[in-house]
């Protein structure tokens, strides 16, 4: 094998400033569009009914559902570094921290529903706006892929998808084919074994797409006597 491919961090985020700018500009834009819920005019200074706190709620609410969907903002996406190889994987706190935020936004919007006099069609917007997006992109799919990974090491290969589990020594590959989509990026993996068998490895299905560029250094990398080409 040639001189090992060990990448620490794939990707970083955007330095803290640009991060805060940018969160500060969605959080102004929500409160301000976010107005039209509210029954009472700005102008009411009604400590009960002051719509600039309502307002704030909404503009809350939408950060945090930002801060779901832009994981980079909280999670440096990165691999783990074992033995001879590499493990692929999800953040598994990173689901965990993603659901505790998320439970905060209905408590938020019931706060602002309750205390609050609102358009009914406005306040359904706004709570379909913040409490779907994270639940559609985010969490379903990290829950149903939590425990998946692929492990490259000098010695094997092993992954967990669902319930397809696998783990093949090297010494009884023939050769590994890569898999690439209409844009030439590697979606899964084809293992042919000595004695003609062959299994897939769908990472399209594992919620591995971060780590795609990482994967294919690491086998074109390590496994360069072992990869079939066309």
């Amino acid at each position: 094998m040639n001189e090992r491919y060990t990448p620490k961090i794939i990707r970083k985020s955007y330095p803290l400033e640009i991060n805060i700018f940018i969160l500060s500009i969605i959080f102004i834009l929500a409160c301000f569009f976010s107005h039209e819920m509210f029954e009472a005019h700005l102008h009411d200074q009604n400590d009960d009914t002051n719509v600039y706190w309502g307002m704030f709620l909404v503009g809350l609410a939408v950060i945090l559902m930002v801060l779901i969907l832009w994981e980079d903002i909280l999670f440096h996406v990165r691999v783990k570094i074992v033995e001879g190889g590499l493990v692929f994987r999800n953040h598994q706190t990173k689901l965990v921290t993603q659901v505790l935020i998320y439970c905060v936004i209905p408590v938020i919007l019931s706060v602002i529903y309750f205390q609050y006099d609102v358009k009914i069609f406005h306040f359904i917007v706004w709570a379909v706006i913040c409490l779907v997006p994270p639940i559609a992109e985010k969490i379903v799919s990290g829950i149903n892929n939590y425990h998946d990974f692929l492990k490259l090491t000098d010695k094997n290969i092993e992954y967990k998808n669902n319930k397809l589990v696998g783990n093949f020594e090297l010494k009884s590959i023939q050769n590994i084919a890569i898999i690439e989509d209409e844009r030439k990026i590697i979606h899964k993996i084809q293992l042919f074994f000595k004695n003609e068998n062959h299994v897939i490895i769908d990472l399209d299905e594992m919620e591995l797409d971060e780590f795609y560029d990482s994967i294919k250094k690491f086998i074109i990398t390590n496994y360069i006597d072992l990869l079939k080409t066309n």
